[in-house]
Order: C-alpha cells, then sequence, then structure tokens
C-alpha cells in the first residue's frame, strides 16, 4: 500500500476543523436565540405599558364623563381593556385637583353665545393622576391630565381656593 507525501501530517486535522466550525455554528445559533428572546421580552414590556396607559386614559375618561368637580374625591376603577368580562386592569385615580382659577372672559370662547353660560363666571383648571399598577407585567404608569372646567362662583368657592 502506497501513501502519499504528507498524508501523515494531516490525520486529524478535519476533525479539528469539523468541531471548531461545529463550535462556531453552536454559538451563532445560541446567540441568535438570546437576542430573539430579549427582543421578545422588550416588545412584551412596550405591550404591558400601552395597555397600562390606554387604561389609565380609559378611566379618566370615566371620571371626566360624571360631574367630578362638584366633590371631587378620590376612587378605583376597575377597566376591562378587551371586553372578555374579565378586569385586566385596576387604576386608582387620585382625587381631583383645581389647580387654577380665573375669571372667565367677558365673551365667549365661540361665536356662540348660550344664555345659560352666564351663571358660569370662572375658568377652573384640574389636574387628574390615574395609576396603574399591574402585578402580572410589572408595568407601572402614571398619566396626568388636565380640563379646563367653567363653574359658578358659588361652586368655585366649594372645590377651588
Amino acid at each position: 500500500m502506497r501513501t502519499l507525501p504528507g498524508h501523515r501530517r494531516q490525520a486529524g486535522a478535519t476533525l479539528v476543523v469539523g468541531l471548531v466550525v461545529l463550535l462556531l455554528f453552536t454559538l451563532l445559533v445560541s446567540s441568535a436565540f438570546v437576542l430573539g428572546t430579549s427582543n421578545l421580552k422588550a416588545v412584551g414590556n412596550m405591550q404591558s405599558r400601552d395597555e397600562s396607559i390606554a387604561a389609565a386614559n380609559m378611566a379618566t375618561n370615566l371620571i371626566l364623563s360624571t360631574p367630578f368637580s362638584a366633590s371631587p374625591s378620590g376612587q378605583r376603577v376597575e377597566i376591562d381593556l378587551n371586553d372578555d368580562d374579565k378586569t385586566d386592569y385596576g387604576v386608582d385615580i387620585a382625587e381631583p385637583e383645581c389647580v387654577r382659577a380665573s375669571p372667565a372672559a367677558a365673551t365667549a370662547p365661540s361665536s356662540v353665545t348660550l344664555p345659560a353660560m352666564a351663571d358660569f363666571t370662572w375658568n377652573t383648571v384640574w389636574e387628574i393622576r390615574a395609576s396603574v399598577n399591574d402585578p402580572l407585567s410589572g408595568a407601572d404608569t402614571l398619566v396626568r391630565s388636565g380640563v379646563r372646567v367653567l363653574l359658578s362662583s358659588a361652586e368655585k368657592g366649594k372645590v377651588c381656593p
């Protein structure tokens, strides 16, 4: 049997090269898996944050649809975002705070003048704070909203210093 020159020096080199290529391929696959998992967590966190902000905005809108300025008080609002009859988020609404009151301008804010508006002589600005703390996702969100409410002098004296 005849051997080629240099054949003995190459014995096992293919095995070493194969193992190095296999190691590189394994590192490539594992780094792709780690990056994919990190991206999935980031997207999940963004979705939880967006949902908690949406829940806070929905709760704020519910409060704004009531005469909250008559007797401001804090409350908890249960929000069902996906209409499955289960509470998804509990939103804590702090007591609405009258931030500023100024006399209403002599002219109406539009060209339409309503006789019933004559009693409302104060422009008041209110701050409403809605906080959401979701124990499942760890989302902790505070949404601050401002709203202007026209009040009479008597109403303003009761709730807005």
